[in-house]
């Protein structure tokens, strides 16, 4: 689960991370009275699930209260990257002498935490990874042995920086960073940038926050910050169904049973030269209800031009799911071509009940990448 800033910071300042004082707000007025309790100049800041708010005029400075209401207009409603805005972090400005960049995350590789350190911050962290490598420190945690003081130091050494001020105060914010990602049960803490100001105070200025979803059981707190408005409506209404999906950015819509089949398909969309609309997993059974919430959901996006069911027959049999295909189809009204592949238990049959079945918008394949192919070029 993503959070957003002023979420992320709520979590850092319990860990005793430094960060500036802030207001939230979801109205101009909220905003211009916010302003006036922090008092000087603030940053009105937009609170969305995605980066590039900058950039896309969602961070904006206000010398007066009055002025903070005009920005907020401004900014309010506005649509980042599909993300609409609607709420706002007023946040005292800060000077900045320095930009920094600190994360931990899980590296699934390694199975182990993943600090980096970088004195290039302010910017994407994949820039700095191509184009600077030798100036991002990283740093792995074995989770046996916790974390040690010296890994701080190792990696504010590695990453250059040679303040004694500077040092003691980011050794701290390492040490906290650390307490935090495993006290949460994150996948994912991020500091872009972590400042320093002219008077030499290290504090972070952003946040960027994922926990891991199967933890919330133990943090109702964190699990009440959940807000469904902020994805997309498809994959609200997936949730709402109980149906694994999330939304991509492709025109070919992908339906299989099981997360590694799935995974597989979008590959093999993306080798026939198509992209994939979605990720959706229609999971062990084949039942008509499951393959009908399954296309609503896929349908609803108005993107998706073809659709791909690729099943194996493992522990489901093919035949039960093709009348599950054919059930659905007679309960919803579809246009889009569908593209069928069937393999493993019972396929033929399967095969030949869609075959006889033969609806016009329905084409049956034997490969995976014949499927792929035949979705891609219906798609066009």
């Amino acid at each position: 689960m993503d959070l957003y800033e002023h979420q992320g910071k709520e979590l850092f300042r319990r860990f005793g991370i430094p960060v500036s004082e802030g207001r939230l707000a979801a109205t101009p007025e909220e905003a211009r009275e916010a302003a006036g309790e922090l008092g000087g100049q603030v940053v009105v800041k937009a609170q969305v699930l995605t980066g590039g708010r900058g950039k896309a005029g969602g961070i904006k400075l206000a010398d007066r209260p009055e002025d903070a209401e005009a920005k907020a207009r401004e900014i309010l409603g506005l649509d980042i990257r599909g993300h609409i805005v609607r709420k706002l972090w007023i946040e005292q400005a800060s000077e900045i002498a320095k930009e920094y960049y600190l994360s931990i995350t899980f590296d699934r590789g390694e199975k182990k935490p993943l600090f980096m350190l970088t004195t290039e911050g302010g910017v994407d962290i994949e820039d700095v990874a191509a184009n600077k490598p030798e100036a991002l420190a990283r740093l792995h945690v074995d989770a046996l042995e916790g974390f040690q003081p010296w890994q701080a130091r190792r990696l504010i050494y590695g990453a250059g920086i040679d303040d004694p001020s500077e040092q003691k105060q980011i050794l701290a914010i390492v040490g906290r960073l650390y307490d935090c990602f495993v006290g949460v049960d994150a996948m994912l803490c991020e500091i872009n940038p972590l400042i320093v100001t002219p008077s030499g105070e290290v504090k972070a200025l952003d946040s960027k926050f994922t926990v891991d979803d199967n933890a919330l059981y133990k943090h109702p707190d964190i699990a009440e910050m959940h807000d469904p408005d902020a994805y997309p409506p498809e994959e609200r209404a997936a949730r709402e169904k109980g149906v694994t999906y999330v939304k991509l950015d492709g025109e070919v819509g992908i339906l299989g049973n099981g997360a590694g089949l799935v995974m597989s398909t979008l590959d093999v969309i993306a080798l026939a030269g198509g992209r994939p609309a979605n990720f959706c997993d229609l999971g062990g059974g084949g039942d008509a209800q499951g393959v009908v919430d399954a296309l609503e959901v896929i349908t609803a996006d108005p993107q998706v031009r073809s659709i791909l069911f690729n099943i194996f027959g493992g522990i489901t049999r093919c035949d039960e799911v093709a009348r599950g295909i054919l059930q659905a189809l007679g309960q919803l009204t579809i246009g889009h071509p569908i593209v069928v592949r069937l393999d493993g238990t019972n396929a033929e049959e399967g095969r030949r009940l869609l075959t006889e079945a033969a609806p016009p918008n329905l084409y049956v394949e034997p490969t995976m990448l014949d499927a792929a192919r035949r979705a891609v070029e219906l798609a066009k």
